[in-house]
């Protein structure tokens, strides 16, 4: 039997569990803090605080499902620093080039594309039929939502979420802990942190 235990208990979640399903895995539970609920579809979620040490004790493989860059970061750390073995997740129907390197605890989803020379980051969320070009370099808990693309030659800070169906054109670099709004267009380098909308890009706050 093939066991992973996913962190969180949303709709995020479920994806996660079905590129899980895909991936193998036979025996899926979520794992959230204080649970309110204790099925999540079909798969039981189970209590952080009193279930997580035997989840990592019975050698369960372990993604986190959080959407939010800082609280999967915060998670996906405390589950190293309790040796917990951190896996990557990526969807059949995903193209990955030969070359391509992704990170610790990354998920690729559907219909994702990730082309030749580019370096994704730990625990990055790259969503449903977006692609990352040729040579870009992602950061560390990057969300690259569903239908996002950024062109070749890219570098995306830490942190960062580009939002639905956004896109950012080649050569340019976004800085760490941005928000990229929406359908926005990056023309330019952005090198302070905030939130960017529209189209060309423009900071709001």
């Amino acid at each position: 039997m093939k066991n992973i235990a996913i962190m969180g208990a949303s709709g995020h979640c479920k994806v996660v569990a079905e590129i899980a399903l895909e991936n193998g895995y036979d025996n899926i539970v979520f794992v959230d803090l204080n649970p309110t609920i204790d099925m999540l579809g079909e798969y039981p979620v189970a209590d952080e605080d009193t279930d997580l040490e035997n989840f990592i004790n019975d050698g369960y493989d372990f993604i986190v499902g959080i959407g939010d860059a800082k609280i999967r970061r915060k998670v996906q750390e405390k589950l190293i620093a309790k040796g917990a073995n951190i896996v990557t997740l990526i969807h059949p129907s995903a193209v990955i080039a030969y070359d391509a390197s992704i990170g610790l605890g990354s998920v690729v989803m559907a219909g994702v594309v990730v082309n030749p020379g580019t370096k994704i980051g730990s625990g990055c969320i790259i969503n449903t039929s977006s692609s990352v070009d040729h040579d870009n370099t992602i950061g560390d808990y990057v969300h690259i939502s569903v239908g996002a693309h950024t062109a070749g030659t890219v570098a995306i800070g830490d942190n960062t979420w580009l939002g639905i169906g956004a896109v950012v054109s080649n050569n340019l670099s976004i800085c760490a802990d941005c928000i990229i709004g929406a359908g926005a267009v990056v023309v330019k380098n952005i090198i302070k942190p905030g939130t960017y909308v529209g189209v060309p890009a423009a900071k709001i706050d």
